[in-house]
């Protein structure tokens, strides 16, 4: 296969006919990249900025919950959902009604989360495995959303002995998939360990030029991901655990891809702005208090890290219930503190590996199987 050597001063990647620029995806994350934080990320820098997985089933169940999920704020500059599932038709109909009743402009199909309740029914990490599966998934989506792009991420595999993504991008990019990312850990390496960006090169490598490949895993800085790029080739990043309580972390992306040197942690003076606009957002858009401040309450904690705050600011978030609260606190705060050197590249959000990964019978055994295993009734997120 021909290859491309990516250049990050290059800036733009194209995803279909979206041009993503800087070549920054924002990775969905459950219970964090909701409307509020999407926008709070893009006011910051570029990029498309993916909501939170919502399984295929809960749309076409026509679960309220579910459709809620997948709204997106009017602010929004390109409306980006993952969507999960294991059922081909399911998954077309899902994609389909997307984008009949809504306007949505990119739909990614999540083939890398390890948690039980996704891969017990072959979906996430599981599905990749059953490759016949994969291709039918991957081209119903396709076929569902006819001019919109369909993109995938993934992971290396179940396991070290039980390696996918070669063939995964293969077959993705076969049935027309517009992008590939990787997740470079496997199922059950979770969030533990070190990514392993020689699979990311591998893809790359393996790939036809005209398919972007997105690298993902362990980007902390903005020079991470300059250095995964020239590394591995890929064609742009994709941001998970590094940007949690770092929203600015979008805008020094925007800089070094321009060819600027990053600015690097502000001052916790920025943060303490960043979360009042987070508060703001968040207000709006559930428009329950209580139920915006305590969904804050976690990243509270991440905004917090790393900076010398002391340790009653750090017990005042888990009792937050109010913008009243959150004021109170962040008033307490010294806006001139800077963050600990040996914080800023320390690991953010879970850290954790998967201690049994649950799989249908047989899943392994059969790879060309196009069995279904039905979702939940009811199912909302995977996350």
């Amino acid at each position: 296969m021909r290859t491309r050597a990516a250049n990050p001063q290059n800036g733009a990647v194209h995803i279909g006919p979206l041009p993503v620029d800087p070549a920054v995806v924002l990775a969905p994350m459950a219970g964090v990249t909701d409307a509020p934080f999407r926008i709070l990320c893009a006011e910051h820098g570029g990029g498309i900025f993916v909501s939170e997985m919502v399984t295929a089933r809960g749309l076409v169940e026509g679960g309220d919950k579910s459709w809620k999920m997948a709204g997106h704020h009017p602010a929004e500059r390109t409306r980006s959902l993952q969507l999960y599932g294991s059922d081909p038709a399911v998954m077309g109909e899902a994609v389909r009604r997307l984008v009949a009743e809504t306007a949505i402009e990119h739909i990614d199909l999540n083939f890398g989360c390890p948690v039980a309740k996704v891969t017990r029914n072959g979906g996430g990490a599981a599905l990749p495995v059953r490759r016949r599966l994969l291709a039918e998934v991957v081209g119903s989506a396709v076929a569902g959303a006819g001019a919109v792009p369909v993109t995938v991420k993934m992971r290396m595999g179940l396991d070290d002995d039980r390696l996918t993504f070669l063939d995964a991008g293969r077959i993705a990019a076969d049935q027309g998939a517009a992008a590939v990312a990787l997740h470079s850990r496997t199922a059950v390496q979770g969030y533990s360990g070190l990514a392993r960006w020689e699979a990311i090169a591998a893809l790359r490598a393996e790939l036809p030029v005209e398919v972007p490949v997105l690298g993902n895993g362990d980007i902390w800085s903005a020079d991470d991901a300059v250095r995964m790029m020239h590394d591995t080739g890929c064609d742009g990043v994709v941001i998970g655990r590094g940007c949690l309580g770092r929203p600015w972390l979008f805008a020094d992306l925007q800089r070094v891809m321009s060819g600027e040197p990053p600015l690097g942690p502000p001052a916790l003076g920025a943060v303490i702005r960043s979360v009042r606009r987070h508060l703001e957002l968040s207000l709006e858009w559930y428009g329950d208090e209580l139920g915006a401040v305590r969904r804050l309450r976690k990243h509270l904690r991440w905004y917090l890290q790393g900076y010398p705050v002391g340790a009653e600011p750090r017990l005042l978030v888990s009792r937050v219930e109010s913008a009243a609260d959150i004021e109170d606190l962040l008033d307490r705060l010294d806006p001139t503190l800077r963050i600990l050197p040996e914080a800023v590249r320390a690991p953010r959000g879970r850290t954790d590996a998967i201690t049994r990964l649950a799989l249908p019978h047989d899943w392994f055994d059969h790879p060309d199987a196009d069995t279904v295993v039905p979702d939940p009734v009811g199912a909302v997120s995977g996350g």
